[in-house]
């Protein structure tokens, strides 16, 4: 619900200055099992592989979770633990949390924003927590406006474009060892295994 709220904001905003925006949606609970597959396996299914194109292509991303236990939903971190390392590079982001109590209220500027400085995501000046008591509260209405008008900026200057245009090579692309693991065989009995498969 803040997700669809900073969304019809944002489409306001830019229709306000004479564009229209496309919006697509991930919905992570659809990809409840590809996401756990992939973060046993380390392999991506056609669902992830279409979310992360999505999202590689998006001119702003709005990114939302409920708060499970002091942290972002399992989900949501799977989520983007298995997103392409290089696929938010200088895209601008909101960060979004619901909680049923604001003492999770940190959670947003805590490890949330951490995650997404590591992805090299460009995260907007004004995070959006909610929680059960901020819903009629007229003060949540002024920080999603004053988010959306963050991320409409961003957008509007076309800043990743011209950042991964010009300033591609300047970043690290490859992690790891120099053994990227292209050459490992995932026909052996055992990656079979590993996979979820079975060996015979």
């Amino acid at each position: 619900m803040l997700a669809e709220k900073t969304r019809d904001c944002l489409a306001q905003t830019a229709l306000e200055e004479g564009a229209e925006l496309r919006v697509s949606v991930i919905e992570l609970r659809d990809l409840r099992p590809e996401i756990g597959n992939g973060l046993v396996s380390g392999l991506t299914s056609p669902e992830l592989e279409k979310a992360n194109e999505t999202i590689a292509k998006a001119d702003g991303v709005i990114a939302a979770t409920p708060v499970f236990k002091a942290e972002a939903s399992a989900l949501f971190s799977g989520f983007f633990q298995l997103l392409d390392r290089d696929a938010l590079i200088g895209t601008p982001v909101i960060l979004e949390a619901t909680a049923g109590t604001a003492r999770h209220a940190l959670v947003v500027d805590g490890s949330m924003r951490s995650q997404f400085a590591y992805l090299r995501a460009l995260v907007v000046p004004t995070s959006l927590f909610a929680a059960s008591e901020d819903w009629n509260d007229p003060a949540l209405t002024r920080r999603i406006r004053r988010a959306s008008r963050e991320l409409w900026l961003l957008m509007k200057s076309r800043f990743t474009r011209e950042l991964r245009s010009k300033n591609w090579e300047g970043y690290q692309h490859d992690y790891g060892s120099a053994n990227s693991g292209d050459d490992i065989d995932l026909n052996t009995d055992l990656m079979k295994l590993a996979t979820g498969g079975s060996a015979i």
